[in-house]
């Protein structure tokens, strides 16, 4: 008798859950209108592309917060679209050099953007703009797979996801919709004498994102670094993208380039990441890294 029970409310709960389905509105999307949700059509933060790895993980606990300003360059007057903004990053080794957690996310941002940007963006306002929002959270799983001491190269793997926690969408500040990436990294370390050391990294990956009802952009991500120290100096500069499907505003190609020096447990870092595509910014950024070894040497040279 319990069992028939049990049949007949399994069969219950599958009858309301049909009518439920059968009477929600299922709207087929156009695949051949953009969406106009793309790196293109809003503010530096909403579709970053995102920094790549070197094939190493890290053995050293690392807490980094920088400034930003951005300046916009979609009407030629940088003065239209001005952005700056506290970002931080945490990466934590888990009990081994070989896995890292990694948080970051730009705590607070204010922009200004003028009435011929928003008119470009078509944002559903008609004057300038200004005011102060969050960013998105994004936490990554890092893995080492290779290393150059065994295998002649290094490589690692992560997979990220994002949050829906920036607020200011009808602003064109986010994209109010989480999102993720996979992507792999490779690099290999070549030294020279004893304080010169030259880096070269290649990457690829994949990036999503919801766009509308039933709708995703899938991209292809793409990175080439090339890092070069001297002593406590590095300079590293990295060319990078992803390529979206709708091929309207979700092609970003960025280069970035770093001059940072290291104080004991303090590096001081100077960066300027500039668009080429779909990505209309200059980036200047300035911050310190503190860094902590609490693997106490457990594996941290593996």
């Amino acid at each position: 008798m319990k069992r028939l029970f049990r049949i007949y409310l399994h069969l219950f709960a599958i009858l309301i859950c049909g009518v439920a389905v059968a009477q929600t509105d299922i709207v087929q999307p156009n695949l051949g209108i953009p969406t106009k949700i793309a790196p293109a059509y809003f503010g530096p933060n909403a579709f970053p592309v995102p920094d790549m790895l070197d094939g190493r993980t890290s053995s050293e606990l690392r807490l980094e917060l920088y400034g930003d300003c951005f300046l916009g360059t979609t009407t030629g007057n940088v003065s239209d679209d001005v952005t700056g903004d506290l970002f931080a990053k945490l990466t934590i080794p888990l009990f081994t050099s070989k896995a890292n957690l990694t948080v970051w996310m730009p705590i607070f941002e204010y922009f200004y953007t003028s009435a011929e940007v928003n008119e470009l963006r078509r944002l559903p306002h008609s004057g300038a703009l200004q005011g102060f929002d969050s960013g998105d959270l994004y936490v990554s799983a890092d893995v080492r797979i290779l290393s150059q001491e065994r295998h002649h190269i290094d490589m690692t793997a992560r997979a990220v996801l994002k949050s829906a926690s920036a607020n200011q969408y009808a602003k064109g500040r986010c994209y109010d919709a989480p999102g993720y990436f996979f992507d792999a990294a490779f690099g290999r370390g070549f030294r020279f004498g004893v304080d010169h050391n030259l880096r070269l990294a290649v990457s690829g990956g994949f990036l999503c994102w919801q766009t509308d009802n039933g709708r995703q952009n899938d991209a292809v991500m793409y990175g080439a670094m090339v890092a070069y120290s001297y002593r406590n100096f590095t300079i590293d500069t990295c060319l990078g993208g992803y390529v979206g499907w709708e091929g309207d505003g979700d092609c970003p190609m960025t280069l970035k380039s770093n001059i940072s020096y290291r104080i004991g447990d303090l590096s001081l870092r100077v960066g300027h990441q500039v668009g080429f595509k779909d990505w209309p910014y200059h980036q200047i950024r300035v911050g310190a890294t503190y860094m902590f070894d609490i693997l106490s040497g457990r594996d941290s040279k593996k």
